[in-house]
């Protein structure tokens, strides 16, 4: 029972450490990125420092002895950090080629793509509970987020590549765990080095792209400095945070519950930042909640469910009495006696 509790609470844990941390990045970034702040738009370079951070924090907890390295195939690494870059290359040029709400359309169609991905590649099927729970949530933050919807074909096939590699990622991420028998921790400490180095080679170019501005002419000042790292730090955790959870549940709920940081986005912007918050988000924000309310509920149904269909294994006697233990030393020694007079009479 006290097992049990203590897993539940290290569930919370996990899930409030990635809304708390993804919110803050969030938060950082839009004070450091936005022309009201510093105007710091480099957002592939930032994101290599993000990870080289980590891959930092990673290599000091592997060299103190804090966590153990695990053999992962260089190839599978490799592979798995080719499409987590496709991934932020994507959404950075989904954003700047579509419109916001485009953009936020295409976020949520993670959702059924990550179900579909996962049935095709592990059979994983869902409970009717379940797939009205993702529609709720799907509808719910579409009512709150998305306004003008703009597309071009440059824009869709950019939202494409972002969608399709952003989900193989997260289910990959749940996947090599498994099949390595690696902690999410080792994994991201594995990944993030590769990850790093890819992105600050080819990070400037692709800012340069869409921003016009190569980062080494970015006029850096203290207070820029201060939010880098700041962002940096809370990316550390947002990076745990999200191999934790997937870890631990699977793609498909961190992509469905991981909209609560949509809804708090959306309140700190109003109470932060002075950003409209009109009926009709409350009413997308409310929906999206009671979706997140009723898949928890679901996936905990069907969970119980599979338990109770398993077969259950008769229970037992593995704790020997004293009476057990006296049998079976008379027994060994009956039979040690009769062998040794086996072996006198065959040699006779």
């Amino acid at each position: 029972m006290e097992k049990v509790k203590s897993s539940g609470v290290s569930d919370v844990g996990a899930w409030a450490m990635n809304v708390v941390s993804s919110v803050g990045i969030i938060m950082a970034n839009k004070q450091l990125m936005s022309p009201d702040g510093y105007a710091f738009s480099f957002a592939t370079t930032l994101t290599g420092l993000h990870f080289s951070l980590t891959a930092l924090v990673g290599f000091l907890s592997n060299a103190a002895g804090y966590s153990t390295s695990k053999h992962v195939p260089l190839w599978e690494l490799l592979w798995f950090s080719v499409v987590a870059n496709m991934s932020i290359t994507g959404m950075n040029l989904s954003l700047m080629l579509n419109s916001v709400g485009f953009y936020q359309i295409s976020k949520l169609s993670m959702i059924p793509v990550v179900c579909i991905m996962e049935w095709i590649l592990h059979s994983k099927h869902y409970s009717r509970e379940v797939k009205i729970a993702v529609a709720v949530v799907v509808v719910g933050v579409g009512v709150c987020t998305v306004t003008d919807v703009k597309v071009n074909a440059k824009g869709f096939l950019c939202a494409c590549v972002a969608i399709l590699s952003t989900s193989l990622q997260q289910i990959s991420i749940g996947s090599l765990q498994a099949k390595y028998s690696v902690g999410s921790f080792e994994l991201l400490s594995k990944t993030a080095p590769i990850q790093a180095a890819s992105l600050l080679l080819f990070g400037p170019f692709i800012d340069y792209y869409l921003s016009g501005h190569f980062v080494s002419n970015y006029n850096f000042s203290s207070g820029a400095y201060f939010f880098i790292l700041l962002s940096c730090s809370l990316a550390v955790f947002c990076n745990i945070s999200q191999y934790l959870c997937i870890g631990r549940f699977s793609a498909t709920s961190f992509q469905v519950l991981g909209h609560m940081k949509t809804v708090c986005v959306l309140i700190l912007g109003w109470l932060l930042f002075d950003s409209q918050l009109t009926m009709k988000n409350i009413l997308g924000m409310a929906l999206a909640v009671v979706g997140m309310v009723v898949y928890s509920w679901a996936v905990e149904v069907g969970k119980k469910q599979q338990a109770d269909s398993k077969p259950i294994i008769p229970f037992t006697k593995n704790v020997l009495t004293e009476e057990d233990i006296k049998l079976l030393k008379e027994g060994v020694e009956v039979t040690t006696v009769k062998d040794v007079e086996a072996i006198i009479g065959s040699k006779s």
